[in-house]
């Protein structure tokens, strides 16, 4: 089994590695550093920069070389995920007393957000495997906890989150796979759509009905690889995020043990809402990482790219668009990690400012990559070219974790609400 460091050690651990860091630019011309104003180090602690650049070293060294093939020929790098979980990657914001880091929500939005200049689908899906981690620590009893998080922090074991059906996406308080009772087992019936790493990975936490119609009757089961009845469906081909699997996961009388209940009946659907409130805050740093590589990419493509017998960095329209892409970044960045902190300290308007995030950042992220493809000009629509692959695999953002029409719900029902 691999061994878990805890990140506030690997920070001095890793020094050395990372005390020559440079911003991964992918066949970029050139290799430049970092513009202060976006500079993502801005107002961090030294010990939240120090294992920040230990991401960054990480995505540069094990992930961005390889981030094009992962894509191409959709290989989920297994051994690479470990290496991170050596790290302390595996349980970013786990209890350290079952093999995780114990960080706070701000510290692994900084860090996710690093990584995914390496790689966004390796990240998102590490992101995934850490909430699903974080729910068996944070809702599971002691024997759960020590039954399932040490090997999903050292990603000895891979995890997946199983919410959305074929009938239910958004309105994910409807699901239909149902789970009846029947001595000290749940018997399991029904299918989930669209599940990252489903196939490839060996937990799968799971929300199924025990109870009536509504939120009230879901319950949450950790269903492991092997059991009886479960089954997959084919893999996927999708736009992007193609260094993780997906596949649809169906249950056909899976007899799961009670032992692997969540919480009591009954609670499931808060146990996902809750875990679904820091899987939008990772995945809106997985943005923010790809806008920050992008915006990079474009500026240095800009310095070098001639036409009409100047660079590109000379013409003020783009600029302004530069200009732009880099204010958007930032601000996306200030209320990232803002709705990072709320959640950490469980604020009352933690929920809104979690969707906040999840909707503007992934909405403005994807609008500045595919700004920056467009100043690349036919370059940025070639596959040797990074930026293609950032616009590729943050798109899928705004849709998932509850897409950005339901952020939109949320956040407009706050304000109705406490205004009546």
């Amino acid at each position: 089994m691999a061994t878990v460091r805890p990140l506030g050690r690997i920070a001095r651990l890793g020094s050395s590695i990372c005390r020559n860091h440079r911003f991964f630019l992918n066949r970029s011309p050139q290799r430049r550093g970092i513009a202060s104003c976006v500079d993502p180090a801005h107002g961090l602690t030294d010990e939240q920069r120090e294992f920040q650049k230990v991401a960054f070293d990480f995505a540069a060294n094990e992930m961005a070389p390889h981030m094009a093939e992962w894509d191409q020929k959709e290989i989920f790098p297994v051994e690479t995920m470990r290496k991170a979980a050596q790290l302390g990657f595996g349980g970013i914001y786990v209890q350290p007393d079952v093999g995780g880091s114990g960080l706070s929500r701000l510290d692994t939005s900084v860090i996710f957000e690093a990584l995914s200049t390496g790689c966004v689908s390796t990240t998102a899906y590490i992101s995934i495997h850490n909430m699903c981690a974080w729910m068996i620590d944070t809702f599971g009893n002691t024997e759960q906890r020590e039954k399932f998080c040490p090997e999903l922090c050292s990603m000895e074991k891979f995890a997946s989150y199983c919410l959305t059906e074929p009938g239910s996406g958004s309105d994910a308080a409807s699901l239909l796979t149902t789970a009846q009772l029947k001595g000290d087992h749940y018997i399991l019936n029904g299918s989930k759509a669209f599940i990252s790493g489903g196939g490839d990975t060996d937990v799968y936490v799971v929300m199924c009905r025990t109870g009536g119609k509504g939120p009230k009757g879901i319950s949450c089961l950790v269903v492991e690889k092997g059991t009886p009845g479960l089954n997959f469906g084919k893999k996927e081909k999708k736009m992007g995020w193609n260094s993780q699997p997906t596949r649809a996961v169906i249950f056909e009388d899976c007899a799961v043990p009670v032992t692997n209940r969540l919480g009591e009946e009954g609670q499931g659907f808060n146990i996902a809402m809750k875990g679904l409130n820091g899987g939008r805050i990772n995945i809106a740093s997985c943005s923010l990482g790809a806008a920050h590589a992008s915006v990079q990419l474009a500026r240095d493509h800009l310095l070098v790219r001639k036409q009409f017998g100047e660079t590109l960095s000379n013409n003020q329209f783009l600029q302004f668009k530069l200009a732009e892409m880099a204010t958007k970044l930032v601000a996306s960045r200030l209320l990232v990690r803002e709705a990072a902190t709320a959640l950490q300290e469980n604020r009352p308007d933690a929920v809104s400012l979690c969707s906040m995030a999840k909707l503007f950042a992934t909405d403005e992220c994807f609008n500045i990559c595919n700004q920056a493809l467009q100043m690349h000009g036919g370059y940025g629509y070639l596959k040797d070219y990074a930026v293609q692959q950032f616009v590729r695999d943050i798109r899928v953002h705004q849709i998932l974790e509850g897409t950005n029409e339901v952020m939109r719900m949320i956040i407009s029902r706050n304000l109705l609400t406490e205004s009546s």
